[in-house]
């Protein structure tokens, strides 16, 4: 018996509209693995361009402690020598030096950089052996003031490691990874520059399946994520980059300071020589070489004092005017 026309027509379309569902299902799979993969990449890219500034960002930081430790030991330390060879050292009106008074340490600051020279020269050795490369970091990420207070006589290189492994900023540079008690690059993340990080690394997780979804929907969540991860890592990239300069400002002009610093230090390593130690005694040009060097003394403790981070991770407002504000002080004095 003939098969109706009429079931002809509806096997026709139901087996018509099995294919365009297949078709569909298919361009649904292609869109979505598509879609995964324009994923994956965007956070690919977006964790190689945050790891390398991230790097950029600790060696610069590392490159500032090196040169803070270097200045210590190598200027400072001989200027605290020969400084406190001296006697009735007062700078006056009578002297004409008062306008250098502004910029020389008092007792408490020659004691506080006295002190950190000593740890500082302490550190050296640990340096060279690499032991110490998370106290380098906090060396160049904070203040002497904030590393002395953590720093105690006796344990400084202890307590600089210590808050080198455990402060999460840090260990975002790479100051303290996981295998050595710090938070790692996840624990840093969460507090730099005030980044929430919980969200951003999550995305990670869907990365490894990604894939595996076919669901088109997922696939559109998927991407709608790595946009926001990229956000998130381009906000963190161009903190790193802005640490990254504050921090290569901060050792070119402790460098200029130095230049200056170390010739007024040989001079007056000569004065003593020739004339002793009593200050009254010098003459006016004499007594000036002293206070120049004292002025920079205090000028390098200024921007020493001055830390580049905040407990947060963020850029003081401090370490942005404090090289300007130094350089003006020195210029009105010497």
């Amino acid at each position: 018996m003939p098969i109706p026309f009429l079931f002809i027509g509806i096997a026709a379309g139901a087996a018509a509209l099995g294919v365009g569902k297949s078709i569909k299902a298919g361009v649904d799979q292609k869109d979505a693995n598509e879609t995964n993969e324009y994923a994956e990449r965007i956070i690919e890219r977006a964790s190689e361009k945050i790891k390398t500034c991230r790097n950029n960002c600790g060696k610069a930081i590392d490159k500032l402690g090196t040169c803070k430790i270097g200045i210590l030991d190598n200027s400072v330390r001989p200027f605290v020598a020969e400084f406190e060879k001296l006697n009735h050292v007062e700078l006056t009106e009578s002297t004409g030096l008062n306008e250098l008074q502004k910029m020389v340490l008092d007792k408490k600051s020659f004691t506080e950089l006295k002190e950190l020279q000593s740890m500082a020269t302490s550190m050296v050795g640990g340096l060279a052996s690499g032991a110490l490369a998370g106290a380098l970091t906090a060396f160049g990420a904070y203040g002497a003031a904030g590393t002395l207070a953590a720093a105690s006589t006796g344990t400084a290189i202890a307590s600089l490691s210590g808050v080198a492994a455990t402060n999460a900023t840090l260990a975002f540079f790479g100051g303290g990874s996981l295998a050595v008690g710090g938070l790692g690059m996840a624990g840093g993340a969460m507090v730099l520059g005030g980044l929430v990080a919980g969200p951003a690394l999550a995305v990670l997780g869907f990365v490894v399946g990604a894939k595996a979804s076919a669901n088109k929907h997922q696939a559109y969540s998927n991407l709608a994520k790595a946009r926001e991860f990229e956000e998130e890592m381009d906000a963190a990239s161009s903190l790193c980059m802005g640490i990254r300069k504050r921090a290569n400002m901060f050792k070119r002009f402790l460098l200029s300071l130095n230049a200056v610093f170390e010739p007024l230090i040989y001079e007056m390593s000569e004065i003593i020589k020739r004339r002793g130690t009593d200050f009254r005694e010098f003459s006016y040009e004499e007594k000036k070489t002293v206070a120049e060097a004292m002025a920079m003394a205090g000028a390098i403790k200024s921007i020493l004092d001055t830390p580049i981070l905040d407990d947060d991770g963020n850029l003081t407002p401090e370490s942005e005017k404090i090289v300007e504000v130094t350089r003006e002080k020195l210029e009105g004095a010497v």
